[in-house]
């Protein structure tokens, strides 16, 4: 991205609700598909096993395409390639329901995952182009929006699967009204492009030294947050004896929590600094995770749950803005970190399940507490997710010191 081009606070602030837009455009996706799965299981008729098995190919194709997403990005300019993502991305939901067997919804799948994957990328690098220029922290708002957008797409998704409509007919019709929504949003995004001058970035290059060792935090805080999110509700009706309800009731409320948490973040870290509230938030999930451990009660449990969801929920946001300022090319750094968190989210439910069967799942939620506790260790490599002052010229950016931990 260009350093040189100069915007007006006016132009910033169109930017920043039009890529928080963006996000929730994402979000609502991701939302939307997951509702109809179990009618996507009865139409393909897969099993349990195999459909574990598909569900790994949007991490595979996610993985294998994030790389590509700055090579995208210099050619067509960040606006140009946000909108033909994510405009791949809202119609990729439209695949999976479509697919007659199993061989084709994993590919079907592969692709929505490779869509995501980039145009996540897109989203991620634009918004910390968007909060240097602010200067002032608005990534964890960002994803906020993505929480938000994923809980529109469920409760459109769960009302659809309760009237018994055809998933391929609700599918379409989201896909439609969501690349209508996402390209209208991308409008405002800012137009962002390199200097002539510069290098095309590979094709597809490994993710730099920095962006690993930022990942690794992102690891432990999406392995906590999927592990929480897929297992909260088995924990307490298998461990605690709670009823269904209640124990579904405690899922929705994780994934609320998280929500809330990312939206109200930004204030957080713009008063705190990055690495204070990771390593506060860090302590709060690894509180969490030993209360849910140690829990003889339902309520202490999903108490448990709930500072997990708030220890972890900005730290990914934080990882994303670190990665865009840890080099030269942000779109490269960005896509190593969301590889690792893709990779996380994958392995976290069937690496609990594993734990759970050699041992318990109390076992497992140990094994997520000492996670949690990474995030107290290892929140200095965050950072660089400080809020940096880009006013001043296009030597600012270059001079920019963080100003908060």
């Amino acid at each position: 991205m260009s350093g040189e081009m100069v915007f007006s606070q006016g132009q910033l602030k169109r930017a920043r609700y039009a890529v928080a837009a963006v996000f929730c455009v994402h979000g609502a996706v991701t939302g939307s598909f997951a509702t109809r799965i179990p009618w996507i299981v009865d139409h393909t008729g897969v099993s349990a096993g195999q459909l574990g098995l598909a569900l790994a190919f949007p991490a595979i194709g996610a993985s294998v395409a994030m790389p590509l997403a700055g090579a995208i990005s210099h050619r067509f300019g960040a606006r140009g390639a946000l909108r033909g993502l994510l405009a791949l991305w809202t119609l990729a939901l439209a695949l999976p329901a479509l697919a007659p067997n199993l061989l084709t919804l994993c590919g079907a799948l592969c692709v929505f995952g490779a869509t995501a994957g980039m145009s996540d990328v897109a989203m991620n690098a634009l918004g910390v182009e968007v909060e240097n220029r602010l200067d002032k922290s608005i990534m964890s708002g960002l994803h906020g929006m993505w929480s938000a957008g994923a809980l529109i797409g469920s409760a459109a998704g769960t009302v659809a699967a309760h009237l018994g409509s055809d998933a391929r007919l609700h599918h379409a019709l989201a896909a439609a009204a969501l690349t209508v929504l996402g390209l209208a949003a991308c409008q405002g995004v800012l137009d962002l492009r390199g200097a002539a001058e510069a290098e095309a970035p590979p094709r597809f290059a490994l993710p730099p030294k920095s962006a690993l060792v930022i990942g690794a935090i992102g690891f432990c805080a999406v392995f906590a947050e999927g592990a929480s999110l897929d297992w909260s509700a088995v924990y307490l009706r298998e461990v605690l004896d709670t009823s269904a309800g209640a124990a579904a009731a405690s899922t929705t409320a994780f994934a609320l929590t998280m929500a809330v948490a990312r939206l109200a973040g930004d204030r957080v870290v713009d008063r705190f600094g990055p690495v204070r509230t990771v390593r506060v938030g860090g302590a709060a999930a690894t509180a969490g995770g030993a209360l849910v451990v140690a829990a003889p009660h339902p309520a202490l449990a999903m108490t448990g749950f709930a500072l997990i969801g708030l220890g972890v929920a900005v730290v990914v946001p934080l990882a994303f803005a670190a990665a865009g300022r840890s080099g030269p090319n942000p779109s490269q750094a960005i896509a190593g970190v969301a590889t690792i968190t893709y990779t996380s989210g994958l392995i976290a439910p069937s690496a609990i399940g594993a734990v759970a069967d050699a041992t318990s799942l109390v076992v497992s939620f140990g094994v997520v507490t000492v996670l949690a506790f990474g995030l107290v260790v290892g929140a200095g490599v965050l950072r660089g997710a400080g809020r940096v002052s880009v006013a001043g010229g296009s030597d600012a950016r270059a001079r920019a010191a963080v100003t908060k931990e």
